[in-house]
């Protein structure tokens, strides 16, 4: 799967401290190899060079949530 900028994603990299996280695509590379790979915006930084099978998209009701609570 691609993602286009703004897209919100879920990171899924044991290894990250982002793991688990939603973010959103802040930009769109690609590499010498023709594959893409992102650049993730969080609350708490953001990871570099992620691959395409990391992400997997958010769901829509994720963002919604955290407005409708008071």
């Amino acid at each position: 799967m691609s993602f286009e900028k703004d897209d919100k994603v879920v990171l899924n990299d044991k290894h990250s401290e982002f793991d688990g996280e939603t973010g959103t695509v802040t930009q769109v590379m690609e590499s010498m190899f023709g594959e893409a790979t992102y650049t993730v915006s969080f609350d708490d930084g953001q990871e570099v060079g992620i691959a395409a099978d990391q992400l997997e998209a958010a769901a829509d009701d994720d963002a919604d949530a955290d407005d409708d609570e008071e």
